[in-house]
């Protein structure tokens, strides 16, 4: 097998093997086995085009071509020509494809279903990096730089998955990587013939391998790829999210300490809310007699910037035995104890452990560490809640509403850190909180009253699918449009209660799930949930539920207690909001605030939400129109490209044989001729080398450092086209690079720009390209046989 062919099948093969770190982003690992065929064509083209040879550009057309017409014939074989040609329709119903994978890769979490969409993202994304890395690697005969490609295909798949098997498939691809090194280091020193072995030889030793470089660059890649494998190992897990596996990373501290930190939890919990697989998250059996406040939750966001909320920088610990008593609450509340064991589905990978709040202690296996002012556990190291089953006891604190109204003011460190409002708020944040509480008595009665403008009397809808936009007037748009979910509700609530003195954050899990048969609580996808917590001195940190037909209204604000939203009993909202057994009443048959409040009202938006729009382009749209602009910036530059890549090619280092000097010699004056067209000298191919050396001294008016230069190169090819026995000269390619700086330094800048960008001389591309063309044209005349001509008859 020649080394071309080699190398040819090393780069197909790494390209499926980085492609297998795609394989847990998707629950079916079928489209991998119809990639693999798919790849072997795309590079059988690439080997047939180099064999014939045509030249670089034309063998990355073919393959282009090529690669489109495969995925035409897999994806959109009805609308193509003959099942396989491209046409308008064809592409048309590809771009389809790409919008609904788009919308499919945001829809669905992971390991998400096969459909066609993401199917085709995957095969076509594949091979257009087999593409790039067949370029780089084979047609270029550059491997180190088809490392980029294979690094990029890594890197979507690692950040997209959980980090179950991170490490089995970064070796899969890096040991593809490294076999595309060797073959082209093999290749490379092939070229070379006998390999010199360094040290002298002793008499009656044998005599060096040729393949003792092969076997050092071996050894130096197993080092470099042992060296990539243990230093992640060393460092913080990075991976996971906060709903999903799909979402940004928590970074968790060393064993005995270190901090934690993660990310703005809006497209989370927004994906899944809208997402059409409902699937089930979270199973739990709990000794609660009401499972109507059984929320689960896995963190707070304390830390609002005038944007968002996320969680601060905490420090985290061993998890205790038990867990100390919440901050702030006192001993004449009412509380009992709840123990709730909860299975996380086999698919759910979460950093953060969902429980009850507050906990008072936790039975898990496995890598968790404790963060004490959240109250929360997090994944140490790559720890996650897939397919984890822990016990939680924790506490069911039921205060009144007169230990809420009367509840003294807060320590001053917590009344700090907790009522921050950034100076980018917009003004009418803390307007609209004053207008709304104007007359309450008592920082309870002003965080009812909120949770009371948002949930009943504000006029709010529940709508999944809104754009509120970013930034700091976010919020404002929200009190705007008065439209938004439950990230909306819940943080507009905790601003306007941090402008009015009151302690807030935001608290992020799942509302209530839904009875079972077997007496179990399921919790879904959407239910997912953000809520805002207000601090109560003597009560501690307290839930408030802002958003419409979402949850289940706290107990303690529907009491007759001051300021309270006084309701009767007879029209208490249900325990659950999924066992809810009620007829939805529709928004225009009398559906007043009293009944939205008691969620038995149809949200406008509510047949809507399933289907998902985020708001926007994904992520691979960008990837699309990133390589668009590649690709627009690329065409125009290519002469310029092809230039720099000719040039290096010619004055670079040449075989250390008299024939390879002679090569180097004729190279470099081609080079200098070149040069001189580009700058506005035309060829004259009927002028011997020191007549054309002359000339172009002549007409490019160099001084005479630069017309020595050219001269002794015109000698130089003189002597190689000439002399017996020719003794080509050192320092060819610096003289040529002498008179290349004094022809740019004598022409205007108009010229030089056109030099450099659109050289005269590329046309040589298109002269090899036809030649190449005709040289085909005859072998495939030749090849075929003579048609035998009927003999002519005697007469």
């Amino acid at each position: 097998m020649s080394g071309r062919a080699r190398l040819t099948l090393c780069a197909g093969a790494a390209t499926l093997m980085a492609s297998c770190a795609l394989l847990p982003l998707v629950a079916e690992p079928t489209w991998l086995l119809e990639l693999v065929p798919l790849v072997a064509v795309q590079s059988g083209v690439g080997a047939a085009a180099r064999r014939v040879p045509l030249g670089r550009p034309l063998t990355m057309g073919a393959q282009a071509l090529v690669t489109v017409m495969l995925l035409t014939l897999v994806f959109a074989r009805q609308q193509a020509v003959i099942g396989l040609v491209p046409g308008p329709d064809s592409l048309r119903h590809l771009a389809d494809l790409l919008q609904q994978g788009s919308e499919d890769v945001s829809k669905y979490a992971i390991p998400a279903p096969l459909t066609d969409g993401i199917r085709l993202m995957l095969i076509g994304g594949v091979l257009l990096v087999g593409l790039l890395v067949d370029t780089l690697a084979v047609t270029f005969r550059s491997a180190a730089p088809a490392g980029l490609p294979l690094l990029a295909l890594y890197s979507v798949a690692a950040g997209l998955s959980d980090g179950a098997a991170d490490w089995l498939w970064f070796l899969v691809a890096a040991a593809g990587y490294l076999m595309l090194l060797l073959a082209e280091g093999r290749d490379r020193l092939a070229q070379w013939g006998r390999v010199f072995g360094g040290a002298p030889r002793s008499p009656g030793s044998p005599e060096p391998s040729a393949a003792t470089p092969v076997r050092t660059g071996r050894r130096i890649g197993a080092v470099a790829l042992g060296v990539a494998l243990v230093v992640p190992l060393a460092l913080p897990a990075m991976q996971g999210g906060l709903l999903d596996a799909a979402g940004a990373g928590v970074g968790a501290g060393n064993r005995h300490g270190g901090t934690i930190s993660a990310v703005n939890p809006l497209v989370s919990l927004r994906d899944s809310l809208n997402t059409d697989d409902d699937r089930q998250v979270l199973s739990l059996r709990t000794s609660a007699s009401d499972t109507s406040d059984l929320y689960l939750r896995i963190v707070s966001l304390d830390d609002f910037d005038g944007t968002t909320w996320k969680p601060a920088r905490r420090h985290i610990v061993a998890v205790p035995h038990l867990f100390p008593t919440p901050v702030g609450l006192a001993p004449d509340v009412k509380r009992s104890t709840v123990r709730t064991t909860i299975t996380a589905a086999d698919w759910y990978a979460q950093d953060w452990l969902p429980m009850p709040y507050p906990p008072s202690g936790v039975k898990v296996s496995g890598r968790w560490r404790y963060e004490p002012v959240g109250m929360t556990l997090v994944g140490d190291h790559g720890q996650n809640t897939r397919g984890e089953t822990y016990q939680v006891t924790s506490l069911e604190v039921q205060p009144t509403a007169e230990q809420l109204a009367s509840a003294p003011r807060p320590p001053a460190a917590l009344r700090r850190e907790y009522t921050k409002v950034p100076s980018a708020l917009p003004k009418v944040v803390a307007r609209t909180a004053k207008e709304v509480t104007a007359g309450a008595t008592s920082h309870y009665e002003e965080a009812v009253r909120l949770q009371d403008y948002f949930a009943v009397n504000g006029g709010f809808q529940y709508d999944t699918r809104v754009q509120v936009g970013r930034g700091p007037g976010a919020i404002a748009n929200f009190l705007k449009k008065k439209q938004g979910f439950c990230v909306h509700f819940s943080f507009a609530m905790a601003a306007m209660a941090r402008t009015l003195g009151i302690p807030a954050r935001v608290a992020v899990g799942f509302a209530p799930g839904t009875p079972q048969a077997d007496g179990t609580i399921a919790v879904n996808q959407r239910d997912a949930h953000a809520w805002p917590e207000l601090y109560f001195q003597g009560v501690g940190w307290t839930r408030f539920e802002p958003t419409p037909t979402r949850g289940t209204t706290p107990s303690y604000t529907q009491s007759d207690a001051p300021g309270g939203s006084s309701l009767p009993d007879e029209v208490l909202p249900p325990k659950n909001e999924a066992s809810a057994s009620s007829a939805p009443v529709s928004p225009g048959n009398g559906c007043t605030p009293r009944l939205r409040k008691l969620m038995v009202c149809d949200s406008p938006s509510a047949a809507a939400a399933p289907s998902s729009d985020n708001g926007g382009p994904g992520p691979w749209w960008y990837a699309l129109a990133g390589l668009v602009a590649l690709t627009l910036l690329g065409v125009p530059l290519s002469p310029l490209l092809w230039r720099v890549r000719i040039r290096s090619l010619r004055l670079g280092a040449h075989a250390r044989t008299e024939e390879g000097a002679r090569a180097h010699t004729l190279a470099v004056w081609q080079e200098l001729t070149d040069s001189a067209w580009d700058h506005g000298i035309p060829q004259d191919e009927s002028l011997t080398p020191r007549k054309a050396a002359a000339r172009i001294v002549r007409l490019g008016r160099l001084d005479p450092a630069a017309g020595a230069a050219a001269h002794r190169v015109a000698d130089a090819v003189e002597q190689v086209l000439y002399a017996p026995r020719p003794r080509p000269a050192a320092g060819a390619a610096a003289d040529v690079r002498r008179v290349t700086g004094a022809l740019r330094g004598a022409v205007s800048t108009r010229t030089r720009l056109r030099a450099v960008l659109l050289p005269r001389s590329a046309v040589r591309v298109l002269w090899a390209a036809s030649g190449r063309w005709s040289s085909l044209r005859g072998w495939v005349a030749a090849a075929r046989p003579a048609r035998r001509r009927p003999s002519q008859q005697e007469g």
